[in-house]
C-alpha cells in the first residue's frame, strides 16, 4: 500500500494482554518494535490502545472485571499508568517518545475542542511522537462515553486525516460464518459494500476480556470508509503482522 503515509493501529484487550488479564509484555514489545520501524519507513503511526481497565483489574488483583461504574473507573486509572508505563519504555528502546491522548464524546463533538485535539496530534506527529490514544475511561459516564475503541480508533482515523486504519483483533478478519463454532468458516478477503448482511454476518461478542466483537469493528470500518479511509480487521497475535498488511499481501479483511 504505496499510498499510506499515516496510519492508525488500533489494538485490543484481548491481544495486549493474556487469558488471566496479566500484561502480554512479549507482544506489546514486539508490537512497540514493529511501528518503530515502520516509522523508519517514514509512515506516521497513532496507536489506539485499549487495555487500561483490563490491566487495572490484573494489577489490583480482582477476581474479574468490575460491573460498577466507579469501579471501572479505578481500574481504568491504575491500568492507564502501567500500559503507559510500559509503552513509553519499549518504544524509548527503538529511539522514539511516547505521548497519551484521552478523549472522551465531549471533546470529539464540540468543533473547538476537536480542532485543539487535531492540532495536538498532527504537532506530536510533526515531532515523530507515537500518540497513544484510549477512552478517557477513569472519568468516563454515559453521557461523554464514545462506547469502544473500536469507534474510537475510526474517530482518531478521521481526525488525523490518516491513509488507512488497522484493527488488531484475535480473530483472523470476518468470516462468512462465526469460525469458533463452525470448522468450514471462510474468511472474507475484501468488502467493497458495508451492508445490513455483512452486518448481521459480523454479530456477536469477541472475547471477555474485551468490551466489542467483529460487530464493533464492522461499524468502525463503515465510519471510515465515509472518510474515505481503507480499513483492515486481522489477528493480531504476532504484530509483524503490520508489515504484511503495507506490503498490500492479502492478510485479514480489507474494507474498501
Amino acid at each position: 500500500m504505496d499510498f499510506v503515509k499515516r496510519m492508525v493501529v488500533k489494538v485490543g484487550t484481548s491481544t495486549l494482554t493474556y487469558e488471566n488479564g496479566k500484561l502480554n509484555i512479549g507482544r506489546i514489545d514486539k508490537l512497540a518494535r514493529t511501528i518503530a520501524d515502520i516509522k523508519n519507513r517514514g509512515i506516521e503511526v497513532v496507536l489506539v490502545s485499549s487495555g487500561a481497565i483490563g490491566v487495572g483489574v490484573g494489577k489490583l488483583g480482582l477476581k474479574e472485571r468490575p460491573t460498577l461504574t466507579r469501579e471501572k473507573q479505578a481500574a481504568a486509572a491504575v491500568g492507564q499508568c502501567e500500559l503507559m508505563y510500559l509503552y513509553d519504555k519499549m518504544f524509548s528502546e527503538y529511539g522514539y517518545k511516547t505521548g497519551q491522548v484521552l478523549l472522551t464524546r465531549d471533546v470529539i463533538d464540540n468543533p473547538e475542542r476537536k480542532e485543539n485535539v487535531t492540532n495536538t496530534f498532527n504537532t506530536l506527529l510533526d515531532m515523530h511522537v507515537v500518540p497513544v490514544v484510549n477512552e478517557n475511561d477513569a472519568i468516563s459516564i454515559d453521557e461523554i462515553v464514545i462506547g469502544d475503541n473500536d469507534t474510537l480508533s475510526a474517530v482518531v482515523a478521521t481526525i488525523t486525516d490518516a491513509d488507512l486504519l488497522i484493527i488488531l483483533t484475535d480473530i483472523d478478519g470476518l468470516f462468512d460464518k462465526d469460525p469458533r463454532i463452525n470448522t468450514d468458516a471462510k474468511r472474507i478477503s475484501v468488502v467493497e459494500k458495508i451492508t445490513d448482511e455483512v452486518k448481521q454476518i459480523a454479530g456477536g461478542a469477541g472475547s471477555s476480556r474485551g468490551t466489542g466483537g467483529m460487530y464493533t469493528k464492522v461499524l468502525a470500518a463503515e465510519r471510515a470508509l465515509k472518510h474515505g479511509i481503507n480499513t483492515v480487521v486481522c489477528n493480531g497475535e504476532n504484530p509483524t503482522i503490520l508489515y504484511d498488511i503495507i506490503d498490500g499481501k492479502d492478510i485479514g479483511t480489507l474494507f474498501k
